[in-house]
C-alpha cells in the first residue's frame, strides 16, 4: 500500500485503537511500546509473554488489535490466533515473524490474522498496518452484536448498528474483455484477505457466466425472486444465493435467455439495495449493453470498474462509454479504469490509452492466457488455482486498492 494512513478520527465506536502485544522476548515488547508511544490514536493496553497469556488477556481486555509473534514456546502465535478469533471475534490480529515464507503467511491468514509483518519493520510500517487493519475491521465490529464487555465496563444487550455495504460493478462497453473473470476473482481475493462478507451478482441476465466460472450449478437464480417480487425480504434473497468454497456467495443469472425478461430493473434495484445491508461488498458483473438493467446497476454502484484491453475496438468503446458517463454526470471518483490483458509485447501501452481517452488507468492485470483458460475450463478461479501467478498477485493488489478507495469514499 502506498502513502500513509491517516489517524482514526474520533467516533461513537472507539476513540483510540486499543492494542495488545504478544511476544515472548522482553526487548521486542519494549521496542514495540517505544515505536507506538507517540501515536495519539494507539494505546497499548497490555503485553503478554506467551500465547496462553495472550489468549487470556485478549478475553479480559477485548483489544481492537492483537500484535502477535508467530514463534513462541508453548502455545505459538498460530494456535493463539485461532483461539482469539473464536473467543474474541471483535479483535483483529496482526502477525509478526522473522520468516516471510508463503506457508507462514497462509497459516497465519487461516488462523485469522489480517496482516503479516516481517521483522524487522519500521515504525511507519507498523503504524500504517495497525490503522489499516483497524479501519478494515470497522464494518465487522459494527455488524456484530456485543457479546462480552471489557472488564469493568457496563454490559449492554443492544446490537451495534449494521452499516450499508458497498456495491462495485464491473463493466465494459465491449464484450470479451474479461469482466466476468475479473468480477469472480476480485470477489474471491477480497473474501480471502479481509474480514468481510462478499457477494458476487451476475446481472448479465441472458448469457451470464459467473456460475460456470465458479463451477456452480444454477439450481437457484435471481429469476426465482421474480415470482415473489411483491413479497421480497432478506430471507428469501438469502435462499437463492449459492455458497462457494472460497467463502463468497453468488447470485446467478437465469439458466436460459428467455427467462431473463422476468427480472425487471425495479426488482434488481430492490435486490441490490437489500444486499447492501447483507454484505460488506457486492461485486456485480454486468452485460455490455447500456440497457435499463445495466444503467440501474451503475447508478447504484459506489465504484464502477471500467475494463478495457490493449485493442483498438475495446479502447474505442471505452472512450464512448466515458462520454456517456459525462453526459450522465457520473462523478469521476466513482470510476476505476483498469487495463486487462496488459502485455509488453503489444505496441499499445497504458500511457497511449490514457492519452487517447483522457482518463487515468488505475490498475493493470497482465496477460496470462494459460492461467485464465485453465481456470475457466476447470471451474477453479485463478486466484485459487494459480496463487503464485502474476495475474493473481495483480488481482489481489486491485482488491487492496479498491478497498482503500471505498473506505476513503465512505470517510468523505
Amino acid at each position: 500500500m502506498s502513502g500513509s494512513v491517516a489517524p482514526i478520527s474520533d467516533d461513537a465506536e472507539q476513540k483510540t485503537i486499543r492494542l495488545l502485544l504478544v511476544d515472548d522476548i522482553p526487548e521486542t515488547r519494549e521496542n514495540l511500546r517505544k515505536l507506538l508511544f507517540f501515536e495519539s490514536d494507539i494505546e497499548v493496553i497490555g503485553a503478554a509473554t506467551d500465547g496462553e497469556e495472550g489468549i487470556q488477556m485478549a478475553i479480559e481486555l477485548q483489544p481492537d488489535i492483537v500484535l502477535m509473534d508467530i514463534n513462541m514456546p508453548g502455545v505459538d502465535g498460530i494456535t493463539a490466533s485461532e483461539r482469539i478469533s473464536q473467543q474474541v471475534p471483535f479483535t483483529q490480529i496482526i502477525m509478526m515473524s522473522v520468516q516471510g515464507e508463503a506457508d507462514y503467511l497462509r497459516r497465519s491468514m487461516l488462523a485469522g490474522a489480517r496482516e503479516f509483518l516481517i521483522k524487522p519493520f519500521t515504525s511507519d510500517e507498523l503504524v500504517q498496518s495497525i490503522r489499516r487493519v483497524y479501519q478494515l475491521g470497522a464494518s465487522r465490529r459494527r455488524a456484530m452484536p456485543v457479546t462480552q464487555a471489557p472488564a469493568g465496563a457496563a454490559a449492554t444487550s443492544e446490537p451495534l448498528v449494521r452499516t450499508s455495504g458497498h456495491v462495485v460493478s464491473v463493466f465494459s462497453a465491449k464484450g470479451g474483455v474479461g469482466c466476468s473473470t475479473i468480477a469472480v476473482n476480485l470477489a474471491i481475493a477480497l473474501q480471502q484477505n479481509e474480514a468481510i462478507k462478499v457477494a458476487v451478482v451476475d446481472t448479465s441476465l441472458q448469457f451470464g457466466d459467473v456460475g460456470v466460472l465458479l463451477n456452480l450449478y444454477a439450481s437457484r437464480t435471481i429469476a426465482d425472486l421474480a415470482s415473489n417480487a411483491d413479497e421480497l425480504d432478506d430471507e428469501l434473497i438469502a435462499d437463492v444465493f449459492l455458497p462457494h468454497n472460497s467463502g463468497i456467495k453468488a447470485l446467478l443469472a437465469p439458466p436460459r435467455p428467455e427467462v431473463a425478461d422476468t427480472v425487471t430493473p425495479a426488482l434488481l434495484t430492490d435486490v441490490i439495495e437489500r444486499l447492501k445491508m447483507m454484505f460488506d461488498v457486492v461485486i456485480v458483473d454486468t452485460g455490455s449493453v447500456l440497457d435499463d438493467i445495466v444503467l440501474n446497476v451503475l447508478d447504484l454502484s459506489d465504484k464502477i470498474i471500467v475494463v478495457t484491453t490493449p485493442e483498438i475496438p475495446a479502447i474505442k468503446d471505452a472512450k464512448l462509454f466515458f462520454e456517456v458517463t459525462e453526459a450522465l454526470e457520473y462523478e469521476r471518483e466513482r470510476i476505476m479504469f483498469i487495463l486487462n490483458k496488459a502485455d509488453r509485447r503489444i505496441n499499445i501501452r497504458a500511457e497511449d490509452i490514457e492519452a487517447n481517452i483522457k482518463y487515468p488507468i488505475q490498475a493493470q492485470l497482465p496477460l496470462d492466457e494459460r492461467a485464465v483458460t485453465t481456470a475457466v475450463n476447470q471451474g477453479v478461479p485463478y486466484v485459487l488455482g494459480n496463487k503464485s501467478g502474476l495475474l493473481t498477485q495483480a488481482t489481489i493488489q486491485l482488491g487492496t486498492r479498491l478497498l482503500e478507495l471505498l473506505h476513503s469514499q465512505s470517510d468523505d
